[in-house]
Order: C-alpha cells, then sequence, then structure tokens
C-alpha cells in the first residue's frame, strides 16, 4: 500500500486458506477480479483471532469485508468422519493444522467486529458460507444449524462461484446503489421479499427444526432453485426475521470464463506467508490447469451442485493452451502438467441442449441412473485439447488426475473409445482415479451412482489397452464406508467384490462425512430416504463406523 500510495483499500478479503495467489484458489481469483476492475484490494489470511494485528494491519476498507473460510468447509478441514482433529492441513505455511479456526466465517466476522466498530458490510462468500447459505445439518454440532448469516452476524453473503456477482456487489457499493435485487446475494431483512410473487416461502426455522420432514420438504425446494434459468428467489423466517435467498446469478460465459484465467496469477505463496513455512496444496495446482466449472453427476454425497451448479460452462482450449504455456516459463517447470480438468474431468466441451435452453430437469438427472439420452457425451473437444497441450514446447507429459466418471465414456459411441485409447496411453501417471464408492445396488441407489457393471466393463477396456500400450498402470479406488442405507453386510459384500472382481485388497478408503447442504446429510439426519419417504438405515455409532471401514481395509490373515 505504500509503495503504491494508497491511503485506504477499497475492499479487504480474509480467509482461511494461506495467501496462494492462483486461479484455483477462490479469494485469489476474487482479488483479481476485482483488480482488473481498478479496485484496490487486500488479503489477510489465517489473521490470528486471538490478537488485532492480523485484522488491523491493512486498516478499514472503503466498501466492504469479504470473508470467506477457504478452500474447504473450516470443520471438513480441521476435523475427520470420526471427529477427530486434523495434524496437517494443505493450505497453512507448514502444513500443521494450527490457523484456521473452527467455523472460521464466524470467528472472522467476530474478530472484525470486536476491532472495527459499525465498520462497512460484511459480505460472506466461497464454498463454508455457500453451503450453509440456508438452515443445514451440521454433523459436528448434530444439529440443525441457522443460515450463517445469523450466526457470524455478517450482512451479506454471494453464493456459488460469485466472479460476476461480486463485481456487480462492488460496483453498487461504490455508486451507493441498492444491492438487495442482485442476484446470487442472501441478507436479513425484517419484511418479505416486496415481489414476493418471484420468491417461494421456505418453511420456518423453527418448524425445520422440529420436525425432520418438514426440514426434508425444505431441502428438496432449497435444491430445486439452483439453476439461474429456472430459480425462484426464497425466503424464510429465522424468528422475527427473514432470510432473503436471492435467484442465483447467470452462469458465466466462455468468454468471461477465459478472462478470469487470463489475470496474472503468480502461482506462489505470498512471500509473507512463505516466511512461515510452504503449502502442500502448492505441490499439485501450480502446475494443474482447471477447464471447467460446474458437474452434472450429482452425486447424493457431493456438495458441488448447490455451489458450482449442474451446468458444465468450459473455457475455449486457447485459453487453456494459453496457460500451459505460460507453465512452461514458471522457474521450477519440469515439464509435467499435473492436471487438466474439473469437478469430473470428461464433461469437457460437451452439455445438453435443453437444459442450456431451458435449465436442469426438475424431475430427472443427466446420468443416474442411466445416462439421459439428451446429453449426448462427446469426448472429441478434450480429445483435441489434449493432443494439443501434450505437443507445446517444453510439456513433456500431461496428466488427468481429476477424477473420471466412465459412464460417460462408454456412453459416448462415437469417441468414448478413442478417448479411453488416447487417455491410457499418454495421460495416466501409473494410476487413474475413478470413484464407484460401492458395489451393492441398494447402497449405490442411495449415494446417486450408477451400478457395478459400468465399472466392470471400464476396468477390462483400461486393463487391455494399458496391456496393448505395454505400461503398468492401474485403475485407484475411491470406496465409501456407512454411507446412509449400508450396513457391515454390505460392506462385506463390497470386501468380496472388491477381492473377487478388482483383484484389489482396497486403501482408499474413507468414512461417509454429511456435508451440509447435500441429499446424503438429509439421509443421515431424517434416517429416511428423501425421494421415497421409506424408513432408511444409518449407522450413527462412530466404532460401528470405524468397523465398517475396517472390513474392508484389513488384509487377510495368513
Amino acid at each position: 500500500m505504500q509503495q503504491r500510495g494508497w491511503k485506504k483499500l477499497d475492499v479487504i478479503l480474509v480467509s482461511g486458506d494461506s495467501y496462494i495467489d492462483s486461479p484455483l484458489i477462490g479469494a485469489a481469483v476474487i482479488a483479481r477480479v476485482l483488480e482488473k476492475k481498478g479496485y484496490r484490494v487486500g488479503i489477510i489470511a489465517q489473521p490470528d483471532i486471538h490478537s488485532p494485528a492480523d485484522i488491523k494491519r491493512l486498516g478499514e476498507p472503503r466498501l466492504f469485508w469479504g470473508v470467506t473460510g477457504g478452500s474447504v468447509d473450516s470443520m471438513v478441514a480441521n476435523y475427520s468422519a470420526s471427529r477427530r482433529k486434523r495434524r496437517q492441513d494443505d493450505y497453512t505455511p507448514g502444513g500443521e493444522n494450527n490457523r484456521r479456526p473452527d467455523r472460521a466465517v464466524i470467528a472472522y466476522c467476530n474478530l472484525i467486529r470486536r476491532y472495527f466498530k459499525d465498520t462497512v458490510p460484511i459480505l460472506l462468500g466461497g464454498i463454508e458460507a455457500s453451503l450453509r447459505r440456508v438452515p443445514h445439518y451440521d454433523y459436528w454440532s448434530d444439529s440443525i444449524r441457522r443460515s450463517l448469516l445469523f450466526d457470524a452476524r455478517a450482512d451479506y453473503l454471494l453464493y456459488g462461484m460469485a466472479e460476476g456477482s461480486v463485481l456487480d456487489f462492488a460496483e453498487h457499493m461504490d455508486k451507493g446503489m441498492e444491492v438487495s435485487r442482485l442476484h446470487g446475494l442472501c441478507y436479513i431483512s425484517k419484511e418479505p421479499p416486496a415481489d414476493s410473487e418471484n420468491y417461494e416461502q421456505l418453511p420456518p426455522y423453527e418448524s425445520v427444526v422440529a420436525d425432520p420432514y418438514v426440514f426434508a420438504r425444505m431441502f428438496q425446494t432449497f435444491y430445486q432453485n439452483n439453476d439461474p434459468l429456472t430459480a425462484k428467489g426464497l425466503y424464510q423466517l429465522h424468528g422475527d426475521r427473514y432470510l432473503i435467498h436471492n435467484p442465483p446469478a447467470p452462469y458465466a460465459t466462455q468468454a468471461e470464463l477465459d478472462a478470469v484465467y487470463a489475470l496474472p496469477f503468480q502461482r506462489e505463496q505470498h512471500p509473507y506467508y512463505e516466511q512461515q513455512g510452504p503449502v502442500k496444496a502448492l505441490e499439485t495446482i501450480r502446475f494443474s490447469i482447471n477447464s471447467h466449472h460446474g458437474c452434472y453427476g450429482e452425486c447424493n454425497f457431493c456438495a458441488i451442485a448447490v455451489h458450482e451448479g449442474r451446468t458444465v460452462r468450459w473455457r475455449s482450449q486457447a485459453s487453456i493452451l494459453d496457460e500451459a504455456e505460460k507453465l512452461t516459463e514458471l522457474p521450477d517447470f519440469k515439464g509435467y502438467i499435473f492436471d487438466v480438468g474439473g469437478p469430473t474431468a470428461n464433461m469437457y466441451g460437451y452439455e445438453c441442449r435443453l437444459k442450456l435452453e431451458q435449465g436442469a430437469c426438475a424431475d430427472k438427472r443427466c446420468i443416474y441412473p442411466l445416462v439421459c439420452p439428451a446429453l449426448k457425451p462427446d469426448h472429441s473437444q478434450q480429445l483435441q485439447l489434449l493432443h494439443k497441450l501434450r505437443c507445446i514446447p517444453g510439456v513433456k507429459k500431461v496428466f488427468v488426475g481429476s477424477g473420471l466418471r466412465y459412464d460417460l465414456i462408454l456412453a459416448d459411441q462415437q469417441h468414448g473409445e478413442t478417448y479411453l485409447k488416447e487417455l491410457t496411453a499418454h495421460h495416466v501417471s501409473g494410476q487413474l482415479k475413478v470413484a464407484p464408492e460401492h458395489s451393492q445396488d441398494e447402497v449405490l441407489e442411495k449415494m446417486g451412482k450408477p451400478g457395478h457393471a459400468a465399472l466392470l466393463e471400464f476396468k477390462e477396456r483400461f486393463d487391455q489397452l494399458s496391456h496393448e500400450a505395454g505400461l503398468r498402470q492401474y485403475l485407484t479406488y475411491y470406496l465409501i464406508a456407512a454411507h446412509p442405507g449400508c450396513s457391515k453386510a454390505d460392506m462385506h459384500k463390497l470386501k468380496d467384490f472388491a477381492s473377487r472382481e478388482l483383484h484389489i485388497s482396497p486403501e482408499q478408503v474413507q468414512i461417509f462425512t454429511p456435508l451440509p447442504s447435500t441429499y446424503s446429510a438429509l439421509m443421515y439426519y431424517t434416517e429416511m430416504d428423501p425421494f421415497t419417504g421409506e424408513k432408511l438405515f444409518v449407522e450413527k455409532d462412530m466404532g460401528k463406523k470405524e468397523k465398517q471401514k475396517r472390513i474392508l481395509t484389513e488384509k487377510k490373515k495368513r
């Protein structure tokens, strides 16, 4: 600030991550987007919540504070599914998990209000705020918590990716204009929205807490109003005040996405924080490329649908190739691009035409239980992209490190086989990640995942193509224990399936964690199937959850 002659910043962002200037870090993206429009932006990373030293370092902003818990919900970052404190944090200098407070968004808002009385508005954003913007089941307190806006005593919340909506918000604040009509915004009001006919009223928070069936009905309404083309706004009483949840902001266009990734990210941790130690996250994201946003997989345990959205938006090939060329100029680049992908790597370059015109279907999903005929998977664009990337001078290898949906590859009759052949021959770093999660159809149904027949067909083709290419490489399987609907008997069957069909002794096994604003968390809390209303077995005993995992991971005694 002194070097630039700035007396006051327009915006100060407070983050639960170290300050990593990368296009894969949300706070850095928001900062660069605002900077491009001429706003003076500062970032305070992982401030000490017991002292004024960090939070007061940059003074008070002119327009607003922006608060995010970081790239991961702080409770997920701090605790395992067994509610044990995690020792490591990949986004903290030195790697020790000692800088991110529990419920970081609330902690940072309290810190600001403690040392800046009657300050400018506090705006929440990022994954923690986005997934907790309405009443939600919180696994760590085993309760239904209010909208984060109330608990954090913040003024506004922008949900979703927010690259565009944060610019609208900043412009309105700068010009003294009313912000309450902005799409993608949540706020607290003493009155219902003026045009309540364009909003749907959710059951009051107190009713949601009192009755699991009411909570289930509320969540269904919330989930169905997340597509920018079709969503209504929502409003809901919390005590004597209303949560106003405006309709979603429009998705970024390809040109807008390309413009974001063309910003001058340094792909380094800020020198101020680098002095405190390296961050592990940079080992992979420094040389990785995000090719698209969104996912229409809609796995019930995943929160991407209500944060990034169910419609996939992808960058142009030219934008991605330009970023790859910039990677080759970095001093530490050794010729390897670790990942080109998104939430699901092989959703790049195609979408359902009907969805793009009319919004996501309310009564069915794109790829569950089967791939919808209207989607028409087409891997040709990603095939072209990967070929062009590996031809860039200085690039030795381009890996696809993000997870794949093998059912989409099998459903692509025109290009799927060619894509898998190219992927196997050129873009696997010894192991390719897939996420079947389970083998039993009854459990997979609760997860919203396809049956195991597609997995076995994909494995056969992958193994055969690897053999033909003369490569020793393997599939890595992500599996989940203790998901709602999963019993000890189901885990024994999964163990048998893994041994008999996959020829592995599983290691990549995690105990199910109910994430805020997911259908699986709804099942966990209500102990019923929200789609049928039927009673559902849910393992809640921590010891028995651990037992389910051990069934899968324990080696057979000789």
